[in-house]
């Protein structure tokens, strides 16, 4: 009896012993998630999850929400872009653009909270329901928040920062700022007060020397209440309007300018009107504790969804004839000149090409290669909001950048669907902004450099190299570490070529190879 006993006091420990190692490991695979790596954006794809349908997979890269429409999210490892904004139908930048499009993008459930397109989830644990769809658990967000673009110095953003004389420009459509109720902008007073509400704040916030307005009504009734809220709310500032013939309900471009700062060289704009009434104006802006001088042109050009870019061509030609005749008429002479409006096309199109093909240079991509957007459409992210310059006013460009404040936005937060009054989702497009350190002195140097500032603030990994792209001969750039390692080579592809930094604190040097020539420049990374 026992023996008996003791066998089964053997027994039942052996069998406590096995459920013990069961729970162990029914835990551990609980807890031993699949880390899933992005090896390279041309070639991976929702197909590699495949394998993980039903499992929990944490992801070693960062994802960015890509489309926030009704509260619906889509995620990728990268931002989705427009592919004639990376290069004309039919090249290799076009084509990679459109094949990185298509690879993957996963809608995403299980989200807490409201998020704004851009924003990057670091470390997503998330549940693969397919190879498309995923929900989830746990991440930590980071970048292009609300609260980050609150706080955004945004003449340290364009370089002016502390700069006494330098002049803060900003091109900005409204979406149709009108004040007769109808089918085009507010349908009724509540709504527009919405609407004066919203674009107010973002106006203050920009806090611009001169401002280039599209999408205002014809008259001065929308523009001269813009000016006074405006002046109401800056202390200091003197702002005025050019008062125009064109009257009516539909929309014209028009200049807000501090009478404090900057003067008008003539009584009112020069204006072409080919293809569109009273949406081409250029005027000449001095600097009064300067002198110093440019042409400021602002534009808004035929609608994209008339598929006639023959008509936004015939524009862009009438704009830069203007420039000709106006820069070079006797009251004038002055070559510096700034083109900058919601043109309605993209980058790689044949309208952009009639700036480009005579020495215009796209400031987004001199300043942001192929990271720059100011509108979003179908997910897709892409700048028809241009800024594009002379060779003469280029030296003087101290830096541009898009405002995310409004193509990053749920669309629901706008003045028509919602009653929020911050100045997020004001218009269905982000202000652009130039900023100037006038100096007719300056000449333009088009050798290599490298856009960047020499400490790399955090979270800016990336810097351009501009100008060292031949077709001709090979050229290549490569970083080194301050002892002497190489950590990348590569060769150069493109005129405005971007680059990630090394993620990793410390200091570095990047050199340039071009043409027989080496430049070089040292990054701190703190």
């Amino acid at each position: 009896m026992q023996a008996k006993y003791k066998h089964t006091q053997h027994f039942c420990a052996m069998r406590r012993y096995l459920y013990t190692y069961i729970l162990i490991f029914v835990c551990a695979c609980a807890f031993a998630q699949t880390h899933i790596t992005v090896d390279n954006p041309n070639s991976w794809t929702g197909e590699a999850l495949r394998p993980y349908i039903g499992q929990t997979v944490i992801f070693d890269v960062p994802m960015v929400i890509c489309g926030n429409a009704n509260g619906n999210y889509t995620v990728s490892p990268w931002r989705k872009f427009q592919p004639e904004s990376h290069g004309f139908a039919g090249t290799a930048d076009y084509t990679s653009t459109v094949r990185i499009n298509n690879n993957c993008m996963f809608t995403l459930t299980g989200v807490s909270g409201y998020h704004r397109c851009g924003e990057k989830i670091i470390g997503l644990k998330a549940k693969v329901n397919s190879t498309s769809s995923l929900t989830m658990s746990s991440g930590s967000w980071s970048g292009n928040t609300r609260t980050d673009l609150e706080g955004a110095n945004l003449r340290k953003l364009v370089g002016i920062d502390s700069c006494e004389n330098c002049l803060l420009v900003c091109g900005f459509n409204l979406e149709n700022y009108y004040m007769t109720w109808g089918s085009m902008g507010a349908s009724s007073y509540s709504e527009h007060q919405d609407q004066r509400a919203k674009v107010s704040k973002a106006l203050k916030k920009i806090n611009a020397d001169i401002f280039g307005l599209v999408e205002l009504q014809q008259g001065d009734e929308a523009i001269a209440e813009i000016v006074s809220d405006l002046n109401k709310n800056l202390s200091g500032r003197n702002y005025k309007y050019f008062h125009d013939a064109a009257e009516g309900t539909f929309q014209k471009v028009d200049f807000v300018y501090d009478a404090n700062k900057v003067e008008p060289v003539n009584d009112k704009p020069a204006e072409d009107n080919t293809e569109v009434q009273n949406r081409h104006k250029m005027m000449c802006f001095r600097v009064k504790a300067t002198g110093e001088r440019f042409n400021y042109s602002i534009n808004h050009f035929k609608a994209m969804n008339t598929g006639d870019e023959a008509r936004r061509v015939n524009e862009a030609r009438a704009v830069v004839e203007l420039y000709k005749s106006y820069s070079g008429s006797k009251s004038i002479q002055e070559k510096d000149v700034l083109f900058m409006g919601d043109l309605n096309c993209y980058a790689f199109t044949s309208p952009i090409k009639q700036f480009t093909d005579k020495g215009m240079i796209d400031l987004h991509r001199a300043f942001h290669a192929d990271s720059s957007y100011s509108y979003m459409f179908n997910g897709l992210a892409s700048y028809i909001d241009h800024a594009l310059c002379n060779a003469t006013m280029y030296p003087q460009v101290t830096g541009m950048a898009a405002f995310h404040i409004n193509s990053d936005e749920d669309d629901r937060y706008n003045y028509q669907k919602s009653s929020d009054q911050t100045m997020f989702r004001c218009s269905d497009h982000d202000p652009v902004l130039v900023g100037l350190r006038l100096d007719s002195t300056l000449v333009y140097d088009p050798s290599p450099s490298i856009n960047s500032e020499e400490i790399v603030e955090e979270g800016l990994h990336t810097l351009t190299i501009r100008n060292a792209y031949s077709e001709n001969s090979p050229s290549y750039y490569a970083i080194y570490t301050m002892r002497g390692d190489q950590l990348e080579m590569q060769p150069i592809t493109s005129t405005f070529h971007e680059v990630q930094l090394p993620q990793t604190s410390g200091m570095y040097i990047f050199y340039i190879y071009y043409n027989g020539q080496v430049y070089q420049k040292k990054f701190i990374i703190p």
